[in-house]
C-alpha cells in the first residue's frame, strides 16, 4: 500500500461518520510507505478528537507512534490512546498500548485501536 491510500483511508472512516462536524487533517508523506499525519475532529457536540499517527504501510499497516485524545467542548480530557513508553512501571499487559481514561492519571491497558474504533466508541459514549 502506499502512503497517500492510507492518509485516504483515514479520510474516508472520518466522512462516514455522522458525528463530525469538520475535521482537519495534515498527512506529511516521509516516502512511499511512511509518513505522519495529525488532524483534529470537531463533533456536532462541539467536542474534538485530535488525531497523531506515525505510520509505516509498506507490508501492513504499523503505527510505530499513535495518539487519539478526546476532549469535552470545555477542554477536559475524556480519555487519550497512546503508545508513548512512559508508563513501563505500571506493567501494562499490552505494554506501550494504554489509555489514558477521563484523566491523566488514570492509566489502563488498551489495545491498539483504529481511528474507526475510536470514532465507535466516541459514538457509544454520546448515545
Amino acid at each position: 500500500m502506499l502512503i497517500e491510500e492510507y492518509f485516504q483511508q483515514l479520510r474516508e472512516v472520518i466522512e462516514a461518520c455522522t458525528l463530525v462536524q469538520s475535521f482537519n487533517l495534515i498527512p506529511d508523506k516521509r516516502g512511499d510507505s511512511e509518513g505522519f499525519i495529525r488532524g483534529v475532529i470537531k463533533l456536532t457536540d462541539s467536542s474534538i478528537l485530535y488525531l497523531r499517527e506515525f505510520v509505516n504501510v509498506e507490508t501492513t499497516i504499523n503505527r510505530e507512534m499513535y495518539s487519539y485524545q478526546y476532549m469535552d467542548a470545555s477542554n477536559n480530557i475524556i480519555f487519550r490512546y497512546d503508545n508513548v513508553e512512559h508508563h513501563k512501571k505500571l506493567n501494562l499487559p499490552n505494554y506501550p498500548h494504554h489509555k489514558h481514561d477521563g484523566s491523566e492519571d488514570n492509566v489502563i491497558s488498551s489495545n491498539a485501536p483504529m481511528l474507526a474504533d475510536v470514532l465507535d466508541e466516541i459514538a457509544t459514549l454520546l448515545g
